[in-house]
């Protein structure tokens, strides 16, 4: 797919941090529990910590008990990239920034309680937060 963000790995690789890269490009997670944004409670807007294309709103968010931030579903559909991920031997859908094709996590149908039913289980290191004013 043709990202509207089209950067070489070196420009990449100069713009993010080491963490961001490994998971941004890489497609790699960090570690349970550990992301900044995974006890966020203020109302604003979730953007993709590589190109800043708005993906999840604060009122969709929730506490899934699973060590990442939590939303159930993003701000609009043509704004995430659903793709098939069978990488650990199991069938698994990773979300992608639609804007640069940067990893963000998986989307997983077990949001129980939520109006979609879904989880977008995401990398804290691939987002940023602004609050509202």
């Amino acid at each position: 797919m043709a990202y509207n963000v089209d950067k070489s790995d070196a420009q990449w690789r100069e713009e993010l941090s080491p963490d961001q890269y490994a998971v941004l490009r890489q497609a790699g997670t960090e570690r349970p529990w550990t992301g900044e944004l995974l006890d966020e409670e203020r109302a604003g807007v979730y953007t993709c910590a590589a190109c800043g294309a708005e993906l999840f709103k604060s009122g969709t968010k929730f506490d899934s008990g699973c060590g990442w931030p939590s939303f159930y579903e993003s701000v609009d559909p043509a704004a995430v990239q659903l793709i098939e991920d069978t990488s650990l031997g199991m069938a698994r859908t990773e979300v992608r920034c639609a804007n640069c094709g940067g990893h963000l996590g998986h989307v997983f149908p077990d949001g129980f309680g939520t109006p979609t039913g879904d989880r977008y289980c995401m990398n804290s290191i691939s987002l940023n937060f602004s609050a509202e004013q």
